[in-house]
């Protein structure tokens, strides 16, 4: 059920511990970790501690959640130190995209020159 934990996720087992990550910051509605497969110098993802499958998904089910996810998203790029030379905010979502783990998360990237980064 959505905004229910599910046992299957990935993104669930790291909000619980149950699977380790490199955690840059935390509050109490996400979690912001570093990508195991960085595209670029700064790769961070920010995830709702609540689950929900993708970002449309989290922002009509629970709007304030989604809200912080794009707040935090702004104060990972500034803790990376790539907020002043740019950055971007990537939700992929669905398989088409290239969304491989259904839940909800934006991708923090900077650190390069980004204009023809795909992720």
């Amino acid at each position: 059920m959505a905004g229910e934990p599910q046992a299957d996720c990935l993104f669930c087992k790291i909000v619980t511990g149950e699977i380790p990550a490199t955690i840059v910051r935390e509050t109490d509605t996400t979690l912001a970790f570093r990508d195991i497969n960085p595209q670029a110098p700064t790769h961070v993802l920010v995830i709702p501690r609540v689950h929900y499958a993708d970002g449309p998904a989290l922002a009509a089910g629970d709007p304030a959640a989604a809200a912080d996810v794009l707040r935090e998203a702004g104060e990972v790029a500034v803790q990376e130190k790539v907020a002043e030379t740019g950055y971007r905010i990537i939700f992929n979502t669905g398989p088409g995209a290239g969304q491989t783990v259904f839940h909800a998360h934006a991708h923090v990237l900077g650190g390069r020159d980004l204009q023809r980064l795909v992720v």
